[in-house]
């Protein structure tokens, strides 16, 4: 099946990223956020354990318009639109660098999707506003459904340790995956149940918290037999999220630099006028266009054709760590001297763009990824 015309992105995905563009605009300002995790760089870096701020305020607002339950299927309580629409709210929170469990929760719901029926009662907390998040990595960081990092035992209680999990402290639900006999298997486990614990990493993103989870002895009901199948089924839609992210974080990089280099004078003239500056901008526009392109082809592909989704979910996720790595160094370049310092706003993009550059891979992993996924079909 053939994509439709603009990737199938009609009158009610364009609705959902208006509504997304108003609420965050309101109520999600650079002010506020500066204000929420970054009026101090004492408490940022230094405090222990690390801060985990977010506005509880706001999610509320974001649980109110459904966004958690845009796409946990209808049959499970939820709005079940299309991965375009998804990649288009995430974009936004990404342009607003949210500090938000809604990308993790996001996720979570796409593992949950290709878990089954049994996750159906999961996936309607989720859509009631619980967030969520993956507990599938293991110390090594690797991302592969196979390399579980949790045992199981043979009554199925859960002991071991998940690390790298994202906005661990704002979640209410883990999704684990174990190893064990039977192979993968997925369990839905409340954040606050007895036997697990969840210990800070600090890191250098101040919009997001990750931290390592220890299960000890944790009793969980599996949700899928098949974890590895469920996990592998949902990675595309994974990279989307985490691509539109990205693609989000990187307009604003652009246009506030664009900006700075209308109002920026030097020599009596704006600094845009100089090609030294004028060209990057044009080139961190290209890299933009480029990764947004490959983005909404590769959502477009979850919901329309599965075969190619995964492949065009690799590229997508390469051109956006890429264009990440590339607007994050000029905006912070063409902004001269106060580029790099702690009181200059594009600080908080810059560390927000290089964690999520590398979360479940970077450029160079995806490509090789790639030439794997390609070699494999020639």
């Amino acid at each position: 099946m053939a994509q439709p015309r603009d990737f199938g992105f009609g009158s009610e995905e364009a609705m959902v990223r208006d509504q997304a563009r108003k609420l965050l605009r309101e109520q999600a300002s650079v002010e506020r956020l500066r204000t929420l995790v970054a009026a101090d760089h004492h408490a940022a870096y230094e405090a222990d354990p690390p801060p985990a701020p977010w506005d509880s305020t706001l999610w509320a607002g974001m649980v109110g318009l459904g966004w958690p339950a845009l796409f946990v299927p209808e049959s499970a309580g939820g709005v079940g639109m299309k991965m375009v629409a998804v990649a288009a709210l995430a974009e936004e929170i990404g342009r607003a660098a949210v500090p938000s469990p809604l990308p993790a929760t996001l996720c979570a719901t796409a593992v949950l999707r290709e878990a089954g029926a049994a996750a159906r009662p999961v996936l309607a907390r989720i859509a009631g506003g619980t967030p969520a998040t993956l507990a599938v990595t293991g110390r090594s960081g690797s991302w592969e459904p196979g390399d579980a990092p949790v045992e199981r035992a043979a009554g199925g209680a859960l002991s071991g340790e998940a690390w790298f999990v994202q906005d661990a402290r704002k979640a209410g639900l883990l999704l684990v995956a174990s190893r064990g006999e039977g192979g993968i298997r997925l369990h839905a486990v409340p954040a606050d149940a007895p036997g697990v614990s969840v210990v800070p990493d600090r890191i250098v993103d101040l919009t997001r918290d990750q931290a390592r989870v220890r299960f000890e002895g944790v009793r969980a009901e599996p949700l899928a037999a098949d974890g590895a199948r469920a996990l592998e089924g949902a990675l595309p839609a994974i990279l989307v999220v985490l691509a539109a992210d990205l693609c989000g974080a990187a307009e604003w990089q652009l246009q506030t630099t664009a900006e700075y280099a209308r109002v920026r004078t030097q020599f009596d003239r704006p600094i845009g006028f100089f090609q030294a500056v004028k060209h990057p901008i044009v080139n961190m526009m290209v890299a933009v266009d480029r990764a947004r392109s490959l983005l909404y082809a590769a959502a477009c592909a979850v919901d329309t054709e599965p075969g190619q989704a995964l492949r065009l979910a690799r590229m997508a996720k390469a051109a956006a760590s890429d264009a990440a790595a590339f607007c994050s160094d000029r905006s912070v370049q063409l902004h001269g001297g106060i580029g790099f310092t702690w009181e200059c706003d594009v600080q908080l993009w810059f560390k927000r763009q290089k964690h999520g550059q590398f979360l479940w891979g970077d450029g160079l992993a995806q490509r090789q990824k790639l030439a794997a996924l390609l070699g494999a079909g020639a």
